[in-house]
């Protein structure tokens, strides 16, 4: 008993450390950039915005709140497991208000992951089905990414050839380790990557299920990308959108860093770097990520309504 009480405090304590690391390294970005440009940029972003912003923050933020929710929707029940439009598009919207608040950036999608496990009796699929939806909605993020850095001018447009051969291999030598390590590792291990091998060809490849995947996640992405051109466009930025495009995929990519203070950290510093490398300046960059992580954040606010409903529905 001595024992078991004993490993208890030292995983909490690992856990917490973690947690620790990533909010220090987005506070350390950030305080790398108000050195570098100042705190007037953020500042300046934050007054620009106005009543159109919101508005169509909040409506484009809604058309992408639906398109994630239809795709969780749809590997959820290739998984067995139901959820009705309306609570995926809930949940989504909770999940959204709870990572642009609190650091890692992903503590809205555990918290939905286990909440729909348990309210369907079975946490494990619940889990798998938020972790395969978000795989896939990267997976798509990446490929377009890919394809637009490489298509459009960018400051790493002449890299696009090796960070694609770079990533290919990269993704080659994952599935070679994880089918060795399905035969020859753990029993845990093995049955795991048993699970996610049949999970991606009965789920995610079915045919039922894959265009609706890759429609709904494009989806989400132009989501995201008109609403970073919109901040552009409300930090001051008059340049073309074709030229903003591929600052905006680069921004949106380090988004996937999960060392940051409610979203904000590596995207306002890779922003500061693409905008300058781009011939604009770190400020406009910095300006247009600070607008956007605030237009996200708003748009995310009918979240608000799901935390007090679900707080009543416990307290009564």
């Amino acid at each position: 008993m001595a024992n078991a009480a004993a490993v208890v405090p030292t995983t909490g304590r690992r856990a917490i450390n973690w947690g620790l690391v990533r909010t220090v390294a987005g506070l350390a970005v950030l305080a790398v950039l108000v050195w570098r440009v100042g705190s007037g940029p953020f500042i300046a972003g934050l007054r620009m915005i106005d009543a159109w912003a919101i508005v169509a923050a909040v409506g484009v933020g809604a058309a992408t709140i639906v398109a994630c929710a239809w795709r969780w929707r749809l590997v959820a029940r290739g998984l067995g497991l139901r959820l009705p439009l309306h609570t995926a598009v809930a949940e989504l919207y909770r999940a959204v208000l709870i990572n642009s608040t609190l650091p890692g950036g992903v503590l809205g999608d555990v918290d939905r992951a286990v909440g729909h496990g348990r309210a369907d009796g079975d946490v494990g699929r619940g889990i798998r089905a938020v972790v395969w939806e978000r795989t896939a909605g990267q997976v798509v993020q990446l490929t377009l990414a890919v394809g637009l850095l490489w298509a459009l001018p960018s400051p790493v447009r002449p890299l696009m050839p090796r960070i694609a051969a770079v990533a290919a291999a990269l993704a080659l030598v994952v599935a070679v380790l994880a089918l060795v390590a399905g035969r020859r590792g753990p029993q845990w291990w093995r049955r795991a990557v048993r699970t996610a091998r049949a999970d991606v060809r009965e789920v995610l490849l079915a045919r039922r299920i894959w265009p609706g995947v890759v429609f709904f996640s494009a989806v989400a992405v132009a989501g995201h990308l008109v609403t970073f051109i919109v901040a552009a466009r409300t930090a001051g930025l008059t340049a073309p959108a074709g030229q903003l495009l591929p600052l905006t995929l680069l921004a949106l990519l380090a988004m996937g860093v999960p060392a940051n203070i409610g979203g904000f950290g590596p995207r306002e510093g890779v922003a500061a770097w693409a905008f300058a490398a781009a011939g604009l300046t770190a400020a406009q960059g910095v300006a247009t990520a600070t607008v956007y992580g605030v237009l996200v954040l708003v748009s995310s606010l009918p979240g608000v309504v799901v935390l007090l409903f679900r707080r009543r529905t416990v307290a009564s």
